[in-house]
């Protein structure tokens, strides 16, 4: 078993800071997500699976929705690749969504914007 090196250690525990997790939630966590109570028993399947597990923890919804991080920053990447601005935005979402904003959309509703701003993006590529 190899173990992690410092680099990853340390994003596991700025994670834990930024989460605001104490000392025990942090170890319930470790031990549901890999199996362990201490990062530096981890290996690298188990950090890819507290990661996994931090990703999806309720920290990172953005609302009550589901909708998380990852969604909405990738959401805001993709309508910055298309080159709208934010006016543009809100008529798609208020047009086919019902929303005014990305955080208004709950999780599924996100999944289903990305594939429609990647389906956008695929079919006029922005020009350079």
């Amino acid at each position: 078993m190899t173990l992690l090196d410092h680099k990853k250690l340390a994003v596991i525990h700025i994670v834990k800071r930024e989460l605001n997790l104490d000392d025990q939630e942090y170890r319930d966590l470790l031990e549901q997500a890999a199996g362990v109570r201490s990062a530096r028993e981890l290996d690298e399947d188990g950090f890819r699976r507290l990661m996994r597990s931090f990703a999806r923890s309720r920290h990172y919804q953005v609302n009550q929705g589901g909708l998380t991080l990852r969604q909405k920053l990738f959401i805001d990447h993709l309508v910055a690749e298309l080159g709208w601005d934010h006016k543009h935005l809100r008529n798609f979402l208020n047009k086919y969504y019902k929303r005014f904003t990305v955080d208004a959309l709950s999780r599924k509703e996100a999944s289903k914007v990305i594939v429609a701003l990647q389906h956008i993006l695929s079919s006029n590529p922005p020009k350079a």
